[in-house]
Protein backbone atom coordinates (compact mmCIF):
# COMPACT_ATOMS: atom_id res chain seq x y z
CA UNK A 1 0.00 0.00 0.00
CA UNK A 2 1.29 3.64 -0.22
CA UNK A 3 2.58 5.30 2.53
CA UNK A 4 -0.20 7.97 2.64
CA UNK A 5 2.03 10.97 2.06
CA UNK A 6 0.27 11.95 -1.29
CA UNK A 7 -2.86 13.91 -0.16
CA UNK A 8 -2.15 13.82 3.38
CA UNK A 9 -5.55 16.25 3.91
CA UNK A 10 -7.67 14.44 6.39
CA UNK A 11 -7.54 14.44 10.55
CA UNK A 12 -8.72 10.81 12.42
CA UNK A 13 -12.17 12.97 12.87
CA UNK A 14 -12.38 13.57 9.10
CA UNK A 15 -11.63 10.47 8.13
CA UNK A 16 -14.04 8.55 10.07
CA UNK A 17 -16.49 11.28 8.57
CA UNK A 18 -15.65 10.05 5.20
CA UNK A 19 -15.67 6.39 5.66
CA UNK A 20 -19.04 6.56 7.81
CA UNK A 21 -17.14 4.68 10.62
CA UNK A 22 -16.19 5.78 14.20
CA UNK A 23 -12.67 7.13 15.41
CA UNK A 24 -12.50 4.60 17.90
CA UNK A 25 -12.84 1.83 14.79
CA UNK A 26 -10.12 3.35 12.92
CA UNK A 27 -7.77 3.20 15.45
CA UNK A 28 -8.66 -0.40 16.09
CA UNK A 29 -7.81 -0.97 12.71
CA UNK A 30 -4.47 0.57 12.71
CA UNK A 31 -3.73 -1.56 15.82
CA UNK A 32 -4.82 -4.62 13.78
CA UNK A 33 -2.50 -3.74 10.96
CA UNK A 34 -5.94 -3.09 8.55
CA UNK A 35 -4.95 0.81 7.93
CA UNK A 36 -1.18 1.86 7.89
CA UNK A 37 0.22 5.03 10.46
CA UNK A 38 -0.94 8.68 9.25
CA UNK A 39 1.46 10.97 7.90
CA UNK A 40 2.45 12.86 11.49
CA UNK A 41 2.39 16.87 10.42
CA UNK A 42 2.97 20.01 12.74
CA UNK A 43 1.69 19.90 16.18
CA UNK A 44 1.91 16.33 15.90
CA UNK A 45 -1.30 15.84 14.25
CA UNK A 46 -1.82 12.45 12.04
CA UNK A 47 -2.93 13.32 8.87
CA UNK A 48 -4.47 10.60 6.76
CA UNK A 49 -4.88 10.46 2.66
CA UNK A 50 -7.39 8.99 0.31
CA UNK A 51 -5.72 5.67 0.00
CA UNK A 52 -6.74 4.97 3.55
CA UNK A 53 -10.10 6.02 2.69
CA UNK A 54 -9.95 3.21 0.17
CA UNK A 55 -8.80 1.16 2.25
CA UNK A 56 -11.82 1.76 4.78
CA UNK A 57 -14.03 1.11 1.78
CA UNK A 58 -12.46 -2.30 0.63
CA UNK A 59 -12.65 -3.92 4.48
CA UNK A 60 -16.23 -2.39 4.21
CA UNK A 61 -17.04 -4.50 1.03
CA UNK A 62 -15.23 -7.65 2.32
CA UNK A 63 -17.16 -7.34 5.65
CA UNK A 64 -20.33 -7.14 3.47
CA UNK A 65 -19.09 -10.05 2.19
CA UNK A 66 -18.88 -11.90 5.70
CA UNK A 67 -15.36 -12.22 6.08
CA UNK A 68 -14.17 -12.13 9.81
CA UNK A 69 -11.27 -9.71 10.69
CA UNK A 70 -8.51 -12.32 10.73
CA UNK A 71 -9.59 -13.32 7.07
CA UNK A 72 -9.64 -9.33 6.08
CA UNK A 73 -6.00 -9.28 7.31
CA UNK A 74 -4.71 -12.09 5.90
CA UNK A 75 -6.66 -11.00 2.22
CA UNK A 76 -5.10 -7.36 2.99
CA UNK A 77 -1.58 -8.99 3.85
CA UNK A 78 -1.43 -10.35 0.42
CA UNK A 79 -1.83 -7.42 -1.73
CA UNK A 80 0.91 -5.56 -3.29
CA UNK A 81 2.34 -2.98 -0.61
CA UNK A 82 2.28 -0.26 -2.86
CA UNK A 83 -1.27 0.24 -4.12
CA UNK A 84 -2.82 3.47 -4.72
CA UNK A 85 -6.31 4.74 -3.88
CA UNK A 86 -6.94 4.11 -7.61
CA UNK A 87 -5.87 0.55 -7.15
CA UNK A 88 -7.48 -0.10 -3.73
CA UNK A 89 -10.71 1.24 -5.54
CA UNK A 90 -10.47 -0.67 -8.77
CA UNK A 91 -9.98 -4.19 -5.94
CA UNK A 92 -13.17 -3.16 -4.29
CA UNK A 93 -15.27 -3.06 -7.80
CA UNK A 94 -14.15 -6.48 -8.63
CA UNK A 95 -14.92 -8.14 -4.78
CA UNK A 96 -18.48 -6.43 -5.09
CA UNK A 97 -18.29 -7.93 -8.34
CA UNK A 98 -17.51 -11.48 -7.47
CA UNK A 99 -18.64 -12.31 -4.83
CA UNK A 100 -21.81 -13.92 -3.81
CA UNK A 101 -24.93 -12.90 -2.49
CA UNK A 102 -25.15 -11.83 1.27
CA UNK A 103 -26.61 -14.61 3.45
CA UNK A 104 -30.43 -13.32 4.65
CA UNK A 105 -32.22 -13.84 7.35
CA UNK A 106 -34.77 -16.07 7.88
CA UNK A 107 -37.42 -17.86 10.31
CA UNK A 108 -37.48 -21.45 10.25
CA UNK A 109 -41.10 -21.04 8.91
CA UNK A 110 -39.81 -19.06 5.76
CA UNK A 111 -37.10 -21.72 5.33
CA UNK A 112 -39.49 -24.33 5.36
CA UNK A 113 -41.84 -22.68 3.05
CA UNK A 114 -38.39 -21.61 0.28
CA UNK A 115 -37.66 -25.47 0.79
CA UNK A 116 -41.22 -26.40 -0.31
CA UNK A 117 -41.35 -28.75 2.99
CA UNK A 118 -40.99 -29.51 6.41
CA UNK A 119 -37.10 -29.84 7.55
CA UNK A 120 -36.44 -31.74 10.65
CA UNK A 121 -33.32 -30.76 13.41
CA UNK A 122 -31.68 -33.80 11.06
CA UNK A 123 -31.96 -31.63 7.98
CA UNK A 124 -31.13 -28.53 9.61
CA UNK A 125 -28.04 -29.70 10.83
CA UNK A 126 -27.17 -31.11 7.49
CA UNK A 127 -27.89 -28.12 5.43
CA UNK A 128 -25.87 -26.06 7.84
CA UNK A 129 -23.05 -28.63 7.10
CA UNK A 130 -23.54 -28.36 3.48
CA UNK A 131 -23.04 -23.95 4.10
CA UNK A 132 -26.89 -23.10 2.68
CA UNK A 133 -27.41 -21.54 5.99
CA UNK A 134 -26.02 -20.70 9.42
CA UNK A 135 -27.19 -22.45 12.59
CA UNK A 136 -27.36 -19.78 15.55
CA UNK A 137 -26.38 -20.46 18.93
CA UNK A 138 -29.47 -21.07 20.63
CA UNK A 139 -28.40 -19.02 22.84
CA UNK A 140 -28.24 -16.09 20.66
CA UNK A 141 -31.85 -16.25 19.93
CA UNK A 142 -33.71 -18.15 16.58
CA UNK A 143 -33.61 -17.80 12.68
CA UNK A 144 -31.25 -18.74 10.61
CA UNK A 145 -28.65 -16.91 8.16
CA UNK A 146 -29.83 -18.45 4.39
CA UNK A 147 -27.56 -18.75 1.13
CA UNK A 148 -30.67 -18.84 -1.29
CA UNK A 149 -28.92 -19.41 -4.22
CA UNK A 150 -27.87 -23.23 -2.26
CA UNK A 151 -31.20 -23.83 -0.75
CA UNK A 152 -32.90 -25.99 -3.63
CA UNK A 153 -29.77 -28.48 -4.26
CA UNK A 154 -29.44 -28.42 -0.38
CA UNK A 155 -32.37 -29.83 -0.41
CA UNK A 156 -32.65 -32.09 -3.00
CA UNK A 157 -29.15 -33.48 -1.10
CA UNK A 158 -31.28 -34.33 2.14
CA UNK A 159 -33.02 -37.38 0.78
CA UNK A 160 -29.09 -38.54 -0.98
CA UNK A 161 -28.14 -41.55 1.55
CA UNK A 162 -25.30 -39.50 2.71
CA UNK A 163 -23.49 -39.39 6.24
CA UNK A 164 -23.04 -36.14 7.96
CA UNK A 165 -19.65 -36.49 8.69
CA UNK A 166 -18.55 -37.21 4.88
CA UNK A 167 -20.36 -33.99 3.40
CA UNK A 168 -18.54 -32.11 6.37
CA UNK A 169 -15.35 -33.39 4.85
CA UNK A 170 -16.30 -33.18 1.35
CA UNK A 171 -17.42 -29.36 1.84
CA UNK A 172 -14.15 -29.12 3.30
CA UNK A 173 -11.92 -30.46 0.44
CA UNK A 174 -14.05 -28.34 -1.81
CA UNK A 175 -13.41 -25.23 0.24
CA UNK A 176 -9.82 -25.90 0.28
CA UNK A 177 -9.74 -26.48 -3.61
CA UNK A 178 -12.02 -23.68 -4.46
CA UNK A 179 -9.52 -21.00 -2.29
CA UNK A 180 -6.21 -22.36 -3.93
CA UNK A 181 -7.95 -21.86 -7.63
CA UNK A 182 -9.21 -18.21 -7.10
CA UNK A 183 -5.90 -17.15 -5.76
CA UNK A 184 -4.42 -18.32 -8.72
CA UNK A 185 -7.43 -16.82 -10.41
CA UNK A 186 -6.79 -13.47 -8.69
CA UNK A 187 -3.18 -13.37 -9.12
CA UNK A 188 -3.71 -13.84 -12.86
CA UNK A 189 -6.27 -11.53 -13.60
CA UNK A 190 -4.09 -8.75 -11.64
CA UNK A 191 -0.99 -9.37 -12.84
CA UNK A 192 -2.36 -9.85 -16.62
CA UNK A 193 -5.44 -7.72 -16.95
CA UNK A 194 -5.43 -5.63 -14.08
CA UNK A 195 -2.13 -4.30 -14.05
CA UNK A 196 -1.40 -3.39 -18.28
CA UNK A 197 -5.52 -1.58 -18.24
CA UNK A 198 -4.06 0.58 -15.23
CA UNK A 199 -1.43 1.71 -16.90
CA UNK A 200 -3.37 2.52 -20.74
CA UNK A 201 -5.79 4.23 -18.92
CA UNK A 202 -5.69 4.94 -14.96
CA UNK A 203 -8.57 7.19 -15.61
CA UNK A 204 -11.30 5.00 -16.33
CA UNK A 205 -9.87 1.72 -14.61
CA UNK A 206 -11.99 1.34 -11.93
CA UNK A 207 -15.54 1.13 -13.95
CA UNK A 208 -13.37 -0.56 -17.05
CA UNK A 209 -12.58 -3.57 -14.33
CA UNK A 210 -16.27 -3.57 -12.45
CA UNK A 211 -17.85 -4.25 -16.18
CA UNK A 212 -15.13 -6.88 -17.46
CA UNK A 213 -14.96 -8.47 -14.41
CA UNK A 214 -18.86 -9.10 -14.48
CA UNK A 215 -18.94 -10.24 -18.23
CA UNK A 216 -16.11 -12.93 -16.87
CA UNK A 217 -17.48 -13.61 -13.52
CA UNK A 218 -20.26 -16.58 -15.77
CA UNK A 219 -17.70 -17.94 -18.19
CA UNK A 220 -15.13 -18.28 -15.07
CA UNK A 221 -17.60 -20.46 -13.18
CA UNK A 222 -19.19 -22.14 -15.65
CA UNK A 223 -15.47 -23.10 -16.66
CA UNK A 224 -14.63 -24.02 -13.10
CA UNK A 225 -17.56 -26.42 -13.01
CA UNK A 226 -17.46 -27.84 -16.44
CA UNK A 227 -13.25 -28.72 -15.92
CA UNK A 228 -14.63 -30.43 -12.52
CA UNK A 229 -17.26 -32.69 -13.44
CA UNK A 230 -15.07 -33.99 -16.03
CA UNK A 231 -12.12 -34.77 -13.72
CA UNK A 232 -14.67 -36.08 -11.12
CA UNK A 233 -16.42 -38.43 -14.02
CA UNK A 234 -12.10 -39.12 -14.47
CA UNK A 235 -12.03 -40.34 -11.09
CA UNK A 236 -14.83 -42.14 -10.40
CA UNK A 237 -14.77 -44.06 -14.07
CA UNK A 238 -10.80 -44.81 -12.81
CA UNK A 239 -12.63 -46.12 -9.53
CA UNK A 240 -14.90 -48.37 -10.66
CA UNK A 241 -12.45 -49.78 -13.42
CA UNK A 242 -10.27 -50.45 -10.51
CA UNK A 243 -13.16 -52.08 -8.74
CA UNK A 244 -14.15 -54.39 -11.35
CA UNK A 245 -10.64 -55.21 -12.44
Amino acid sequence: MADGTEEAAFTVDELAARAGVTVRTIRFYSTRGLLPPPVIGPRRVGHYGRDHLSRLALIEELQHQGMTLAAIERYLGQLPADLSAQDLAIHRALVATWAPESPEPVTRAELERRAGRALTDEDVERLGAMGVLEVPDPAAGGGYLLDGSLLRLGVELLDVPIAHETILASRTVLLEHARSAAQELSRLFRDEVWGPYRERDPEHATAAMKSLSAHMQPIVVQALVTAFQRSLREELRGAVGAEHR
